[in-house]
């Protein structure tokens, strides 16, 4: 009896795996972009970055078709970051300060990947690169490779039942980590939850920051000559202000998986040209005329390089 019940125990999970294998990279992506925006799940997440570790509280939820992220820190300083659709706040629990953007976009605080899969082909060479398991929980490894030197290979670890990124990472051009998100546990919630600690709005000194209204690229005052192939625009913005407080453009393109932002402003006397980096952000900055603009974004040092040189005044 016990060597049929295991019989057919390790013979539903080779059919259920035969069954995920007949999925292409695409259509594992497209199912996790689906699970990402339309379930309920919380965890324990590690975000290592620039050689620090971070760990953090998750939660994901959706209410009336809203969604919900909430990152709360387990270590001082203690600071809770929310998402709700496109606005973005940081509590600062210690300081009783809270910071509220409102952005023209949302964004996974875990992973971002393109919504449209079907031309990513011409960009990256997408495969399924065997099983593991993290967070103990069985997972798909896709592969993302470019297939250029102006993006970062990727892979993402994404959980087989569910559909949930469990793990990505992001690498250099000799494939060392360059950065790492990976969930230590993870759970599907059945309803809507809610683990934010009650705090009094009425005690905190709330700032906002809103973002101009977004317009047509054909508004810019500056022409990109040089687009990496597969990035589009994701928002234009006049006046925007960066963090010295200064008004600046600011044009914001993304290939789905990589973001780079271009500002553009009125030339400082202490303007700092040439390439900076910091881990895997590098920014280009040059001047124009009386403009200075700066590229900046997490991609290869040559990439920003290559944005910054083709930018003329319209």
């Amino acid at each position: 009896m016990l060597f049929r019940t295991l019989t057919v125990f390790f013979t539903a999970i080779s059919i259920a795996a035969a069954d995920d294998q007949i999925l292409t990279p695409q259509q594992w992506l497209e199912k996790m972009n689906h699970a990402m925006k339309t379930l309920n799940y919380h965890g324990t997440v590690i975000f290592m970055k620039n050689g620090q570790l971070d760990t953090m509280k998750y939660q994901h939820g959706v209410d009336q078709g809203i969604e919900l992220e909430r990152l709360s820190s387990l270590n001082s300083p203690l600071r809770e970051v929310t998402r709700k659709a496109s606005e973005v706040s940081c509590l600062f629990r210690e300081t009783g300060r809270k910071v509220i953007n409102h952005h023209p976009i949302d964004s996974s605080f875990i992973v971002n990947v393109p919504q449209d899969t079907a031309n990513l082909d011409n960009f990256y060479i997408l495969t399924t690169a065997g099983r593991e398991s993290v967070a103990m929980q069985p997972t798909q490894i896709i592969s993302i490779q470019p297939r250029d030197v102006l993006r970062y290979a990727r892979k993402i670890w994404v959980e087989t039942l569910h559909f949930l990124p469990l793990k990505a990472e992001a690498y250099d051009e000799n494939g060392a980590i360059l950065e790492q998100v990976v969930f230590t546990e993870m759970a599907v919630d059945g309803g809507k939850r809610d683990d934010s600690k009650d705090i009094d709005e009425n005690t905190l000194q709330i700032k906002h920051i809103h973002a101009a209204q977004a317009e047509p690229i054909e508004h810019a005052p500056f022409v990109l000559n040089n687009w990496p192939a597969g990035f589009r625009t994701v928002f234009f913005i006049r006046n925007s202000l960066d963090q010295s407080r200064k008004a600046v453009d600011h044009l914001l393109i993304s290939d789905g998986f990589s973001s780079v932002s271009v500002y553009f402003g009125p030339k400082d006397d202490d303007t700092v040209q040439g390439l900076h980096s910091l881990g895997s952000v590098h920014s280009f900055s040059r001047v124009i005329d009386n403009f200075q603009l700066t590229v900046l974004g997490e991609v290869p040092a040559k990439t920003v390089e290559y944005i910054a040189s083709g930018i003329s005044l319209r």
